[in-house]
């Protein structure tokens, strides 16, 4: 298979996306040797040239990854620009030109990946435009397109999307990225279960009261409220991110290791995700605002009060929800999934709640067993079970088995993009989400949509709290109660 050897071409290269994430990951696969014949086209209206979109670049790179000088001029090396009007047809006929040149030079064969680092309202232009001068046919060299969330903004626009751009891209040759996909941990999560003895067995109904899913932030929406405020948690974090770990957590193992097979599984996850109802949406769901408050003696500004945020918006920046899938694995266990800004810490994690042993003896003073996949930051596993209290009785106590990332300190792990970016490139759509699983998860978030369109109601909780009151009653229904965890995976967290 043909892995390296492509033009990466970046629409929307002067925007934040491209100096702070693509551009040093693209850099650290230089680096440690996987990248080879390559090319980089930075695509904008901006006018700039090849040494002013390198300076640029270079800079951003000094700034944030450790650099020598050789390494960082080789890099740049293959960094080139062209200014195009991105929403003008007939301006794209530039990039003809350019991208033969560059093809021939590094001896690319016409591979070619788009990366659409732009405004959605880009997401159906630029096939369009690039269909336009044929620079989407493959027939000298694959061409693929990746596409930034978020794809759609509701099951209708998510729909609509999807017939724009399959006009002009094969499914096949579209990549839907989710950084939170590229993250080690998660697809650790899939080794985990399916290459070990231990876990497998217990995956399932018999074993597992519930499964809690937490993507929480500490930061507010900084400067980002005029586009927050269209989105919210619903569409920033748990249509997308946080569904998506969820179907990884319930998949079952799949018959083959590849993309289709992979995702296949993804997919009846998604499919399987019990409809909300009515009563779902008014009682299984919290919807919340952070307000004003003082943390660590420092002032902080609630929501409302953010640049770009309207005065009257309503717009949730937390959420809260009970949901179930219908298989024969599930049935019956709760997944009880939230996301916020302003919580105290921010840490993304899956506690894998057990159930308690039912020795009437044993089970009276036992801790809880939990196995805890923290995802960011500080990513680790933990496994926490109870043994015996030093001194006379059977009363237990909790103890812990850990296992952190950092501590493989002679291993090189890839950033999400690093390796996001390095299977595009080698056609492995593995990690990518697919077109029917994006729209079975619209399908299953629209009612939500709807209810908070119709009024529903979002509490308000203080900035640096874990959210509103609310949600904790609406696990304490059950007997339950949320982790509270913090930013760092030390021994005790």
């Amino acid at each position: 298979m043909q892995t390296n050897n492509n033009c990466i071409v970046i629409f929307g290269a002067s925007g934040d996306l491209t100096h702070r994430k693509l551009i040093p990951a693209l850099y650290n696969l230089f680096k440690f040797g996987r990248l080879n014949k390559f090319s980089v086209l930075g695509v904008a209206r901006s006018e700039l040239n090849d040494d002013t979109f390198r300076e640029k670049m270079r800079e951003a790179l000094l700034e944030t990854e450790e650099t020598t000088p050789e390494t960082l001029d080789a890099f740049c090396s293959h960094l080139y620009y062209q200014a195009v009007n991105t929403s003008d047809a007939a301006d794209y006929g530039k990039l003809v030109p350019r991208l033969e040149e560059l093809h021939t030079k590094y001896q690319t064969n016409g591979n070619t990946l788009y990366y659409m680092s732009t405004p959605p309202s880009l997401y159906g232009v630029i096939p369009e435009c690039l269909a336009a001068h044929g620079l989407n046919e493959e027939k000298d060299g694959w061409k693929r397109i990746i596409v930034e969330k978020p794809f759609g903004y509701d099951e209708k626009t998510a729909q609509e999307l999807d017939v724009q751009i399959h006009r002009f891209f094969e499914e096949h040759q579209i990549y839907r990225i989710d950084h939170y996909l590229g993250k080690e941990t998660v697809q650790n999560l899939l080794v985990l279960r399916f290459s070990n003895g231990w876990f497998e067995p217990l995956w399932n109904r018999n074993f597992i009261d519930y499964v809690e899913i937490t993507g929480a932030e500490s930061i507010g929406v900084e400067e980002r409220g005029g586009y927050y405020d269209g989105s919210g948690a619903m569409r920033d974090m748990f249509q997308n991110h946080l569904l998506q770990v969820l179907a990884m957590v319930a998949m079952e193992p799949p018959a083959i290791i590849n993309a289709n097979s992979m995702r296949d599984e993804v997919a009846k996850v998604m499919h399987s995700l019990r409809p909300l109802t009515q009563d779902d949406v008014e009682h299984n769901l919290v919807l919340g605002q952070y307000t004003a408050a003082e943390i660590d003696g420092k002032e902080v500004k609630g929501y409302l009060q953010e640049k770009g945020v309207p005065a009257n918006s309503r717009t949730e920046t937390f959420m809260a929800l009970r949901c179930e899938i219908e298989n024969w694995r599930w049935a019956g266990v709760p997944f009880y999934v939230r996301t916020g800004k302003r919580l105290p810490a921010r840490v993304t994690e899956i506690v894998i709640h057990f159930k308690t042993t039912p020795h009437p003896v044993f089970s009276q003073n036992a801790p809880e067993n939990k196995l805890i996949i923290r995802i960011q930051p500080d990513e680790a596993i933990s496994m926490r079970f109870g043994l015996k209290k030093p001194g006379a009785g059977f009363e237990a106590k909790e103890v812990s088995m850990d296992f952190r990332y950092a501590d493989l300190a002679d291993e090189q792990v890839l950033t999400a993009y690093e390796r996001l970016l390095l299977d595009a490139m080698k056609g492995d759509a593995t990690l990518f989400a697919r077109t029917d699983a994006v729209h079975a998860a619209w399908k299953f978030v629209q009612p939500i949509l709807d209810y908070k369109d119709a009024g529903g109601r979002v509490h308000e909780y203080e900035a640096g709290t874990w959210g509103p009151v609310a949600a904790e009653k609406l696990i304490a229904k059950s007997g339950r109660v949320w982790r509270k965890p913090s930013g760092k995976m030390k021994k005790k967290v």
